[in-house]
């Protein structure tokens, strides 16, 4: 059952994922064998996942905005961003989709 909830009550690892200062830090919130989806690409694992986010770190600049929250399941979350920047349109909503395994990220799926 998927159930609202405040942004700071979103589990640590992902408060830190979202708030991580550059691509190392936030590759420390991933599993191993983390799968990201993000603009239609896949990324699989340690050093496909720290080059994506070395790309999205460095490919626009932007404000971000945590606006809302939901957890779908305990392994199964749900973060809302919105943004503002110089990428394409300008603004958008993103919707983050967690996986969580053993207290890190094992899947993100990144859509508007």
């Amino acid at each position: 059952m998927t159930t609202s909830t405040t942004p700071t009550e979103l589990p640590a690892v992902i408060r830190g994922y979202l708030t991580a200062e550059d691509p190392d830090a936030a590759l420390h919130t991933f599993t191993d064998d983390a799968v990201v989806v993000d603009e239609g690409a896949t990324h699989r694992g340690t050093d496909a996942v720290l080059g994506w986010l070395h790309r999205a770190a460095s490919e626009y600049t932007y404000t971000a905005e945590l606006t809302g929250a939901e957890r779908i399941d305990p392994d199964h979350w749900l973060a809302v961003q919105h943004l503002v920047g110089d990428f394409p349109g300008g603004v958008v909503d993103l919707r983050y989709h967690f996986t969580l395994r053993d207290d890190r990220i094992a899947g993100l799926t990144i859509a508007p």
